[in-house]
This record gives C-alpha cells, structure tokens and sequence, in this order.
C-alpha cells in the first residue's frame, strides 16, 4: 500500500536524518510492503551472488598464474600496489556512495529532476576531487619502488604498474556513477549474469597478458580495460532500467549540501580501506614482502566471508534505507536484526570450514610452505568476524545520512589499531600472530561504538544487545577452538587425511552444512531461528510466483 507521509510522521524520521542534510534532500516515503522489498532484496542478492562467483572463480584461476607468472616479488608488489592505490581512493571524494544513499532514502520520490541534479551533483564532487586523485597518485607512484624495497632494476615496471592502477582509480569513480544509481534505486539485480561475464572476461585479460609475459604492467592494463569495460556496460543498463537517469546542473546549495555529506562518507572510505589494507601494507614494510604473499594467500579463502556477508547486507540495505527514511523504527530493527543473525550465522560457518581446510586448501592451491599455521589462520579468522559484524553496523549508520560520529569513531579506532599492530610487528616481532592482535584491540572500539550509535537511533540499549550476542559468540569460541585443535593435530602429522580436489570439495561442503546447522539450532535463540526461516520461506514463496 502507498501512502504519502503525515506531518507527525515526517516529524519523526526527521530527526534520523543529519540537521543539515534534510532540508536539501526532502524525500516523499512509501511503506513498502515485506512482499516488494523482499523480493528486490532477494534478486539483488542472487545478482551479486552470481558476481561473486565470477570474481571467486577469476581469483582462484588467476592467483596460481599470478604467482608463477609474476614470482613471489612481483606477486607481493602486487598485492601492495592494490592496497596502497585504495589508500588515495578517499582523495576521489567518494560522490558514488553519497548518490548511493541519498537515492535509497529517497527511493520513493517521483522529482527526477531533483535526481538528475544529484547526478551532477556527484559529478561534480568527482571533477573538483580529480586534481588531487592525480597528485596523490603521482607522488604514490614517484615513491612506491622504495616502499616496497624494490631492486633499482625494478623500479620502471613498478612505477608504471602503479601509474595505471592510479587511473584506473580516476576512471572507476567516474564510471560507477550508473551503477550508484541502480543500487540507490534498488534495481541493482538488473544487470544479472551479464556483470559476472564481464568479470570473467576481465580474468581472460590476465591470463592473456601473464601468457605473453607481460608482467606485471600488463596485469594492471588487464586492470583498467576491465574497469572501462563494466563502466560501458552499467552506462546501458541504467539507461534502461532508470528511465530518469541523467545528468543536470545542481544548484550551488544543492551542490554544497552533497559535497557536505561526500566530505564524510570520504572519511569512511579513508577508514575502510586503512582497514581492509593496511595489514597487508605494515607487513610489507615492518616485516618482507614474502611474509605478504603469504599472510594474503592463507587469507584468500576466509576472505570469501566478507564478500558473502556484504552480498546480503548490500542487497536489503537500499530496501532498509526506505524503512528508515519513512521513520518505521520498529521495522528497522527487526531487520536489522535479521541481518546481524544471519551474518553471525554465515560467519561462524565458513569460519569452522576455513580454520579445519585451509591447509588442505593451500596445499593444493599453491603449496603447503606458504599456509601460514594454525594460530595465525585462527586470529585472521577473528579480525575478518569483527570486521564484517562492523561493517553491517556501518553501513546501517549510512543509510541514516548521519555519519559525523560514525567517522570520527573509525578514525580513533584505525589510528590505535595501526599503532599497536605496528608496534607488535615491528619492535616486538610477532608478524601475523602480532598484526593480527593489533587489529583485534584497536577494532574493539568499533565493536562497542557502532552498536551504541545504531541504538541510539532504533532506542535499543548497549546493554541489551550484548545480552543478545552472548550466546553466539560462545557458540563461536567453542566451534572455532575445535577446528583449531584438529588443525594442529593435522599439522603435527596425527591425521593422516590428505584429500585431492573432490575430496576437499566433498569434505567442505559436509562440514559447512554440519557446522550451519549445529550453529544454528544451538547459537541462536527460538526467536531468532523462526524470523531467519520465516525471511528464507518468504523468499521461496517470491520465487515461485
């Protein structure tokens, strides 16, 4: 049913959106119904899925070719080239994540004029950022063969190598703007299957410039003609999809009101990718470069978590943001809710299933000497749980237009966890084992922070919600010392199963479905149990209609 908003309402959802914000971006609400955003939700999900799959599969194909076509130091360039080019991504201005918010706030309003100036709005956020990306990325690119402790020989490829992932950068800004404007529409699923295409032809790329022996450079073209390529083809879609898709110009306060909020959600990103990168970067200079490859290689597959976890709070978030912009607390919570479980659910599974196959996955992968042993393999798997259980929490914080203490928080957080991640790898030589610590303590802030921010706005206390986490994260200590201690036994030669590629296959998929279902019925309460198959029966009753 469609309503527009009474006076009182918009009074009370009023106040979930920044003082500063609100008078610019006005926004008319519809409740939509469970039946709408469910199914919007789930076909986003299964679009990404099917993405995900592609970049799963490009990765675990092209990692071997990268290792033996590039060499263990190239390899490890690589992945620190990747992670310091994301340090200067902030410097873009980040306009596609404002335009993605602010359009699932205000999914429901018909001014596609006022949207079109949103458009330029971020364009223009991009046009003014675009002088700095470039200076940035120019001193990134002059200094980043010293970082790295690279050969004086090696100095010209990495230093072009670099110069490309920086525009690379420049063009991925420009060229998502489409794709911000389906996932704020909540039209994201549209472009299913054909993305995941793309990304398969991007892993060709690589595999075509490595056969050539292109090196490194080669890999990072391979890089920037994937980028224009997706950008071309979410151009289409959402000129298809979004009828109203275009561009007009933004008044000056219209355009200082968004720039506002991209000074914010650019801080975000500053934080997120001091987060998701900075390992990989404080072992490359405090440690070597092959303790990166790996530290990244023993992180492939528990990194699959975040991406899985992302695909569904991604999916139901510009559906949330609706919920939230029309002021409907109660709703907000319960999915809310649904989401934290779910993910708790999915982390504590995969989690298990890495931390007892790992090593048999790497040895098969690319070889046993580069499984970073047991202790390690178990801390990583606790900064990622943290991590995502964070970024859940985050990303309902973006959906209100509030971020001020959102980023100021993250910013204290990042800075002491770099310290003391530092510290323990650099003076008191722990590597992994200390990298990993370090992490651990300065996240922790975020840990309590974020869920006292999101209580504030659904008037949920702290209190409360570590009643709720509990008993999960009890679940979790239990299953994870387990698949711990039979990862040692294995490592000490008591277990002498060594399965090949079906048997690994064979052996993850009885231990996940294991794993979920002993989770499940013991880590989360009746409540909790009824509303997850509630939400999974609503989604095939959608499905085969």
């Amino acid at each position: 049913m469609i309503r527009t908003r009474t006076p009182d309402t918009a009074s009370q959802s009023k106040a979930m959106i920044a003082p500063g914000v609100v008078q610019k971006f006005k926004y008319i609400p519809v409740l939509f119904s469970d039946d709408s955003l469910t199914k919007k939700a789930s076909l986003n999900a299964i679009a990404a899925c099917l993405d995900y799959a592609a970049r799963l599969l490009v990765t675990f194909l092209t990692t071997p070719l990268l290792v033996a076509g590039l060499g263990d130091f190239y390899f490890g360039v690589w992945q620190m080239l990747l992670r310091l080019v994301g340090y200067v991504s902030p410097a873009s201005g980040r306009p596609t994540q404002a335009l993605k918010m602010v359009l699932a706030n205000q999914q429901s309003s018909t001014d596609y004029d006022k949207k079109r100036r949103y458009v330029g709005s971020a364009l223009a956020v991009w046009a003014m950022f675009l002088p700095l990306t470039l200076v940035l990325g120019g001193l990134l690119t002059w200094f980043v063969p010293r970082w790295v402790k690279s050969p004086a020989g090696y100095f010209g490829h990495v230093r072009l190598a670099a110069a490309l992932l920086v525009v690379n950068l420049a063009v991925a800004t420009l060229v998502a703007l489409p794709q911000s404007v389906l996932e704020g529409e909540n039209r994201a699923y549209k472009r299913m299957g054909l993305s995941a295409l793309l990304t398969l032809l991007g892993g060709g790329f690589i595999w075509l410039v490595l056969h050539l022996k292109m090196g490194i450079v080669g890999v990072a073209g391979a890089t920037l003609a994937t980028t224009l390529m997706t950008g071309l083809f979410f151009l289409q879609v959402a000129r298809t999809y979004a009828p109203w898709f275009g561009i007009a110009m933004p008044d000056f306060q219209a355009a200082r009101q968004f720039l506002n909020l991209s000074w914010w959600f650019l801080g975000w990103n500053l934080i997120m990718n001091l987060m998701m990168a900075s390992d990989v970067v404080l072992l490359g200079l405090l440690d070597s470069v092959g303790a990166v490859t790996d530290y990244s290689l023993s992180k492939m597959a528990p990194e699959t978590v975040i991406t899985i976890v992302a695909i569904v709070a991604f999916g139901i978030a510009p559906g949330l943001g609706s919920i939230i912009g029309s002021g409907s607390l109660q709703r907000a919570a319960r999915v809310r809710g649904e989401i934290m479980s779910l993910t708790w659910l999915i982390v504590t599974t995969l989690g298990f299933t890495v931390l007892l196959w790992n090593r048999a996955f790497i040895r098969l992968w690319v070889g046993a000497e580069h499984y970073v042993g047991t202790v390690p393999s178990l801390l990583i798997i606790l900064v990622i749980m943290q991590f995502v259980l964070i970024r859940n929490d985050g990303n309902f914080i973006d959906l209100t237009l509030r971020l001020r203490h959102k980023v100021l928080m993250g910013g204290f957080s990042v800075t002491i966890s770099l310290i003391a991640a530092a510290v323990l790898v650099g003076y008191f030589r722990l590597g992994i084992v200390g990298l990993s610590i370090g992490l651990l303590f300065g996240r922790s802030i975020l840990t309590f922070g974020y869920p006292m921010l999101v209580g504030r706005h659904l008037e949920i206390s702290l209190s409360s919600q570590l009643r709720a986490a509990l008993r999960p994260f009890l679940v979790t200590m239990l299953l994870f010392t387990f698949a711990s201690a039979l990862d040692s036994f294995s490592s000490a030669g008591r277990m002498v199963f060594r399965p090949g590629w079906f048997g690994l296959a064979l052996a993850v998929g009885i231990t996940s479905v294991s794993s979920a279902c002993l989770a499940f019925y013991i880590g989360l309460s009746h409540r909790q149990r009824s509303s997850i198959l509630q939400r999974i029966s609503y989604v095939l009753a959608i499905g085969t209609r």
